[in-house]
């Protein structure tokens, strides 16, 4: 019986050519957009599942405001002194360790490499983690300062074949030797923590004076609690211990605990790496559902436009004796046969379009992953789900023809199964219409975050590393980049504009010492405001003489001319005219006076509103801003790196431009907005490709009116108006119900950004047009081609 099945599966698949093999390409192209996005999904939800003591992690969040400040500071930092005193006063902490992510210069055999994931941490950094070391002691490779551990490729890149233990490496940011004590496995690519390099804490070799206050908030620390049930009661007793620790030091500090296993995708805090966001999940799970219904959709819509033909073949089964049982599991058969096939074609897409996806989604995604059990399992699900609900109701349609009407011919003008068809032809239509409308949306909004004057200008803007030691040649650095007329400007900076700034508190001088204001703050030197282009609105750029004034090594002779943006100003209490000579205070350390004040600028995400900041010459800057004209920009590179090698010869040439940083920002919506992209194309052509299996046959079964109307004198736009009308009213109203939803979609969306473009109604106008040009287009092919056919050659067919 099954072999006879498959024999007239295949049979029925060769006869019907086109609409089997738009059934199977659909299927293809669909369950290979589910199985991408469905391989994304689960890389994602599997971030950190390899952490045994995943569930027993906590990471600590800071909040801090000073008396009087009505506004507190709240992110992913502490100072050193956390980890051990919530190890030492609650019980529920079994370990801590302390994690700080720098970029630094390695050399090795006067080889100098400028390695981006260099990671310190405590000796504990293994009782919490569960990353594989390969080599060393696990209870000795951290316990001295300048011991280090390195991954296996890191090993590999510098040692080679030898033994990396023992092995001694050096800094361009100190005189230290550094002893390899531990190799251990690469860190997997699904975990928020990715390091090259991992060093002991203790070779910050920080100033016990830091080990006694809560401020200097520049370390990430985490919690290895005794039960993962204990946050809640020790997240309930933080504030009041905070409460005493901080009496009477004129500021309120405050600290809240994170599930690790929840931070990759619900922390608004980011952390070694950006996190990305559940909703986004969310988002692209929808879109894989969606594209599957539209294929199953454009299936069942195919399978009961055939119903005609096929209902002879079944009524002559029925005469002869079989029953619906037998003709159900027949055409489910069928269904289940098409959709093996186009699952094991999707298989070997996806294999092949995986390099490209993880260029498109920035991960490492591999293909084993496509042929593990829990993926061929989820195959057959599909298989098995899809078959059943894109093949059961032509089943049942089919097996409820009865013979009689059929094998008399009066069963063709019957409707069964239109309703259905109109209604997954405006289903279809509907999803098409919202993710167009979606599509259009987040784009621009990208567009938006992309053409924004943020207050500074990014473009061009070239990005080196420097070292304290620099500092002191920086004039000649400064003096040789400027003999190429391409370069406008070179400045140096702790952080660059995209970056944000470090914490600080300030004051002005009215205000009491123990009134502080929080702000973020940022070293410069004086060519950084004209680098940058900020726009100075009260006071004046800074000068040499006031660099010279703020790096005096005489403490007493040392005043700072600070330049402060709007909103920092007004947090003081003046106008930006009101501002300049005004005397100030900035972590009380550093005396000075408003040299300049800036128009407000955007240093941190869109999504955030703008803050108070403060600018102030400083000589402890590690980076180099180089503005250029961006013409004959690779010569202009190929210039900077020779200048380089002639004046550090110690530090690698490693550049990137301002505009990487800035779009590092907005790292999971570039991601969201090029999926998007890709996956809403290929769900509007699936729909497009079942409108036009379904127009197809349309024309087919109209084939003796469309004769009769041409003797009549229709002309050929009368026959594509009569043929295309009811699929354009099934259009219109797919709009009319996709609209609304994508408009509350995208406003909930929008919602998170604090900066967002306007829900503009030309968005939605061109959506409509679009879809109704698609619906016209695809049934149009089918509808002049009815047109032009000669009527003697329908109306002698019958």
């Amino acid at each position: 019986m099954f072999k006879n099945y498959f024999k007239i599966s295949l049979r029925n698949l060769w006869k019907n050519k086109t609409s089997s093999a738009i059934n199977i390409f659909g299927l293809t192209i669909g369950l290979t957009s589910c199985l991408l996005i469905a391989l994304y999904i689960k890389h994602e939800l599997s971030y950190d599942n390899f952490e045994q003591n995943g569930k027993r992690i906590a990471r600590v969040i800071m909040e801090y405001n000073f008396d009087g400040s009505p506004e507190s500071n709240k992110g992913n930092y502490t100072s050193v002194r956390v980890a051990p005193v919530m190890k030492k006063n609650f019980p529920e902490v079994e370990s801590a360790t302390r994690m700080a992510l720098r970029e630094r210069v390695v050399n090795y055999n006067d080889k100098y490499i400028d390695e981006k994931r260099f990671m310190f941490a405590d000796s504990t950094f293994f009782d919490l983690f569960s990353f594989k070391l390969l080599q060393g002691d696990v209870h000795k490779i951290l316990a001295a300062p300048y011991t280090i551990v390195v991954t296996e490729s890191t090993a590999k890149k510098y040692f080679g074949d030898e033994n990396a233990i023992g092995k001694t490496l050096h800094l361009a940011s100190d005189s230290n030797a550094y002893q390899v004590t531990g190799v251990m496995e690469d860190c997997p690519t699904n975990s928020q923590i990715k390091f090259d390099f991992l060093t002991s804490f203790a070779s910050f070799g920080i100033d016990k004076k830091n080990e006694e206050t809560y401020w200097g908030a520049n370390y990430t620390t985490y919690l290895l609690l005794k039960d993962k049930n204990s946050i809640a009661s020790l997240q309930a007793k933080l504030p009041a211990f905070m409460k005493k620790e901080m009496q009477g030091k004129g500021a309120t500090v405050n600290f809240y605990l994170e599930p690790f296993d929840e931070i990759h995708l619900h922390s608004p805090y980011g952390g070694f790496e950006p996190n990305n966001n559940s909703s986004y999940i969310y988002i692209l799970a929808a879109v894989a559902l969606l594209t599957l219904i539209i294929v199953c959709s454009t299936y069942i819509n195919l399978s009961t436009a055939r119903s005609i033909e096929r209902a002879k073949e079944v009524g002559i089964r029925k005469v002869i004796g079989a029953d619906k049982k037998q003709l159900f599991w027949q055409f489910i058969g069928e269904s289940f046969f098409v959709c093996l096939v186009a699952v094991l074609l999707s298989l070997i897409a996806s294999a092949l379009l995986l390099p490209s996806f993880n260029q498109l989604t920035d991960k490492q995604l591999h293909a084993q992953s496509l042929f593990s059990l829990p993926f061929i399992l989820f195959c057959l699900a599909i298989v098995v789900c899809v078959s059943f609900v894109a093949g059961s109701y032509p089943a049942l349609v089919l097996t409820k023809f009865q013979p009689v009407k059929v094998l008399k011919g009066s069963f063709k003008n019957t409707s069964s199964g239109q309703w259905l068809r109109k209604s997954l032809i405006v289903f279809q239509f509907a999803i098409s219409v919202f993710l167009i409308v979606s599509t259009f949306m987040i784009q621009k909004q990208l567009y938006y975050i992309q053409h924004k004057n943020l207050g500074y200008d990014r473009d061009h803007v070239i990005v080196l590393p420097i070292t304290k030691a620099m500092q002191k040649n920086m004039a000649a650095i400064k003096l040789q980049f400027k003999e190429n007329p391409n370069i406008i400007s070179v400045a140096s900076c702790d952080r660059s504009p995209v970056e944000g700034g470090g914490g600080y508190n300030m004051r002005s001088a009215e205000m009491p010492a123990n009134q502080q204001i929080a702000v973020f703050a940022n070293p410069i030197d004086e060519d950084f405001i004209k680098t940058v282009g900020f726009q100075i609105i009260a006071g004046s750029d800074l000068t040499q003489q006031d660099y010279k004034d703020a790096t005096d090594t005489n403490d007493s002779r040392r005043i700072y001319h600070f330049v402060l943006n709007e909103s920092a100003a007004k947090k003081l209490g003046w106008t930006a005219q009101e501002a300049i000579g005004k005397k100030m205070f900035l972590d009380d350390s550093r005396p000075g006076f408003v040299g300049a004040v800036v128009k407000d600028f955007h240093f941190q995400s869109l999504h955030d509103p703008i803050k108070s900041y403060v600018l102030f010459p400083d000589d402890w800057n590690r980076e180099l801003l180089v503005k250029t004209s961006g013409h004959n920009l690779s010569n202009t590179i190929s210039f900077l790196e020779t200048k380089w090698k002639s004046l550090v010869p110690a530090m690698p040439f490693e550049y990137h431009f301002m505009d990487d940083d800035y779009n590092k920002l907005y790292d999971a919506e570039l991601r969201l907005g090029k999926v998007m992209n890709l996956f809403s194309g290929i769900a509007i052509v699936l729909a497009c490709l079942g409108l036009f299996g379904l127009s197809s046959y349309t024309a087919q079964q109209r084939f003796k009116e469309i004769g009769i109307r041409k003797v009549l004198g229709a002309s050929v736009g009368n026959i594509v108006i009569a043929l295309s009308k009811d699929f354009i009213k099934l259009s219109l109203i797919a709009i009319l119900i996709a609209v609304p939803i994508a408009w509350l979609a995208m406003t909930k969306w929008l919602q998170d950004f604090t900066y967002r473009t306007e829900m503009s109604w030309g968005i939605y106008l061109l959506a409509v047009s679009l879809t109704i040009l698609l619906a016209v287009a695809t049934v149009s092919i089918h509808a002049i081609k009815a047109a032009f056919t000669n009527p003697v050659k329908s109306l002698k067919t019958e």
